[in-house]
């Protein structure tokens, strides 16, 4: 065995000193040892680049992956070397099963930064998608709370312009009667002769009327108008201001999650990228869970006939030192209460 072998060897978790006896089955154990260690290099740069977007910081996020990678490496070999190949196919099943959900699991959890890397122009171009849109909704929701703030404010002064147009109606109303009664025009209200008699002066007189009325309610309504359009101008400002607080958040909404919806959004409307998606996880999930299968499915060889001999070995002499150590305790004890 050269170095590259030894090492993939160590990373299979299988012993080295029985795979010497062993040697048909060194190939076997390379191959899962270089498929747990590119697992976990997989993990290491997937880690790397979801910590990225969240830190927005190379060395913070090339360290976090590292560990992440190193703790999938160590995981990976922690589920191949605990199964051990004992008994029937279905009850290897069983025992496996766990390990099994375990490696899909962490297959999934490393797919899915690598597949924000693979479609990042795309989800680059829906991300101004996502951001319009919010921004429209933003812009949609402080509309309605300030026009809700403002309303009574609102409604006010429309009363008052709906009053003034109808003292103006009026004051129109009494010029026409006028007009109509010195041009002698003959109607319900109008007596028809022409001139400028006494019908003609009351209506002058009423169209004054009307003519005051408007100044007067202007000169009242002038004041509270003025803070009617003070206090509007006021929330207008007010309005103007949460939105421009509020574009930085939304401008800069290009996260881990953000990148997670606007890949959910395009696998929905776009069938083929998401097909290509769900075969990039099969991918991740086929490595993560290859060498817990290989183990699962390979027939018994002599490196497991081996090992087996080993633990029987171990146990055999475990359960003998236990054995003589309590005889030994047990003489001591009888020589004790003898003496005593």
């Amino acid at each position: 065995m050269n170095g590259i072998q030894k090492f993939l060897i160590i990373c299979s978790g299988s012993s080295l000193e029985l795979l010497k006896k062993t040697p048909t089955d060194v190939s076997k154990h390379v191959g899962i040892g270089g498929v747990i260690l590119f697992t976990g290099i997989l993990a290491a740069l997937s880690a790397g680049y979801a910590l990225n977007t969240v830190f927005d910081n190379l060395y913070a996020a090339t360290g976090f992956g590292l560990l992440w990678g190193l703790m999938i490496f160590n995981l990976d070999r922690y589920i191949v070397t605990s199964m051990k190949k004992s008994g029937g196919f279905f009850r290897q099943f069983f025992v496996a099963l766990p390990r099994i959900l375990v490696a899909v699991l962490l297959g999934i959890v490393i797919s899915k930064p690598l597949e924000l890397k693979i479609f990042e122009k795309e989800i680059n171009k829906q991300l101004n998608v996502i951001v319009n849109r919010n921004k429209a909704e933003l812009q949609k929701g402080i509309d309605a709370r300030y026009t809700d703030l403002g309303i009574s404010f609102t409604n006010e002064r429309k009363q008052i312009y709906a009053q003034i147009d109808k003292l103006r109606a009026e004051y129109k109303e009494a010029s026409t009667e006028l007009e109509k009664e010195v041009v002698g025009t003959q109607t319900q209200t109008t007596t028809g002769r022409e001139g400028y008699g006494p019908n003609a002066k009351r209506k002058a007189e009423l169209k004054k009327q009307k003519l005051a009325e408007i100044d007067t309610y202007i000169q009242q309504t002038a004041p509270r108008l003025a803070e009617i359009t003070k206090e509007l101008d006021r929330l207008n400002v007010s309005k103007e201001k949460e939105i421009d607080a509020a574009k930085p958040t939304e401008e800069n909404y290009n996260g881990f999650a953000a990148r997670m919806q606007a890949l959910d959004e395009l696998s929905a409307t776009n069938p083929i990228l998401g097909t290509a998606a769900i075969f990039i996880a099969l991918v991740f999930i086929s490595l993560e869970t290859a060498p817990v299968l290989v183990k699962l499915i390979a027939p018994k060889g002599p490196y497991d006939f081996l090992l087996e001999k080993h633990e029987y070995s171990f146990k055999i002499f475990s359960l003998e030192s236990i054995q003589l150590m309590d005889i030994k305790s047990d003489r001591r004890v009888k020589q004790a209460l003898e003496k005593a």
